[in-house]
């Protein structure tokens, strides 16, 4: 009896043995996985940032600034070297190939979207009306974006502290170059970006002329009951909310901007969304647009439908998109006033072309 006792205990230790080798291996696999996949974000980025010079070269100067935003709101040990300084991020600038510096030009701040991505050249037409109708563009690869490593990517805070990064973006322009006018400042994102867009309008009412949010993440929790558990991970991990909805929903809802309304003022504002977003579906925003008719908040709003192009409907180069950015560009060149302000298909269509 107790030679099968002993053997059983050896098999038992024998598989747990094995249980836990395989678990080493994996994790392992796993780190390095994910450590590949920074290294290609770092290389995809420095290849990007290339091609903006070879895509804008011709109508902009494009340059990458270092700065600053505020402390981590997550430290892992409160006490460390460094614990509680800045976080450090890069911003990309863009200025027109024309500019005179002896006068006084628009500002455009434009966070990108992506729970964790970066502002590629995806963005390059939009950048190209922009500078061609005479703004100065700003956009911030604030904490979480991805192309400089684990531990940038780490930073994340969704809805958090990424606002302040944004913000401390505009901060920058305004303090580092005279030829911008501080009283024509806007802001326009698209997704998460339009998520930043209507938080940083929020939160710093008196700092922008103008806002646009394009199809914006406006409900994180509902956001967590239509998307799957991969998606949820990415808010759940210990060093970004680390707790479900099910479990901190009020940590979510500050998160929100429909459940945040309240803070809006009167910054000209336009929302726009489209039926078939396949991303952010239409009930967030139409949550965000009720929220804010709720807390009589004057704003103006589009509800697209089903446009081709679903999440990117007004983002992508067809005829119908363009025409949608003239919309756009009417909303915020009527506060800020560019020099060549885009007023038609036709303007939009030659926008820093040779032609």
């Amino acid at each position: 009896m107790n030679k099968l006792l002993t053997l059983s205990l050896m098999l038992f230790l024998s598989a747990a043995s094995a249980f836990s080798q395989k678990q080493s291996v994996e994790s392992l696999l796993q780190t390095n996985d994910e450590n590949l996949q920074h290294r290609l974000d770092r290389l995809e980025k420095m290849v990007d940032d290339l091609m903006w010079h070879e895509r804008l070269g011709d109508v902009a100067y494009v340059d990458k600034v270092y700065m600053y935003g505020p402390p981590k709101w997550k430290e892992k040990n409160p006490t460390a070297l460094g614990a509680g300084n800045p976080v450090k991020f890069w911003s990309y600038l863009f200025f027109p190939k024309n500019l005179d510096t002896n006068k006084k030009y628009p500002l455009m701040v434009l966070p990108h979207g992506g729970v964790h991505a970066d502002f590629t050249t995806y963005y390059t037409h939009i950048v190209r009306e922009l500078v061609n109708q005479g703004y100065v563009v700003v956009a911030a690869e604030y904490r979480g974006s991805t192309g400089y490593g684990k531990g940038h990517y780490e930073k994340i805070d969704y809805g958090g502290l990424e606002i302040e990064d944004v913000f401390a973006s505009k901060n920058y322009m305004l303090d580092n170059y005279h030829f911008l006018d501080k009283n024509r400042v806007g802001i326009m994102g698209w997704s998460h970006g339009g998520l930043i867009t209507l938080f940083n309008i929020f939160e710093h009412p008196t700092d922008y002329a103008v806002a646009y949010a394009g199809v914006p993440v406006s409900d994180l929790v509902a956001r967590m009951g239509y998307y799957d558990d991969e998606y949820r991970a990415l808010y759940e991990a210990d060093y970004h909310i680390g707790q479900s909805a099910h479990n901190n929903v009020e940590e979510y809802r500050r998160r929100s901007p429909a459940w945040n309304t309240h803070k809006f003022k009167n910054t000209p504002l336009l929302i726009h969304t489209n039926t078939n977003d396949n991303d952010v579906h239409v009930l967030e925003v139409e949550h965000l647009i009720k929220s804010l008719k709720a807390d009589n908040k004057q704003f103006d709003y589009e509800i697209y439908q089903a446009v081709p192009g679903g999440h990117s409907f007004d983002r992508m180069d067809t005829k119908t998109a363009k025409e949608i950015r003239v919309k756009i560009y009417k909303h915020m060149n009527r506060y800020l006033k560019p020099e060549n302000p885009i007023n038609n298909l036709q303007d939009i269509q030659k926008a820093g072309y040779k032609f």
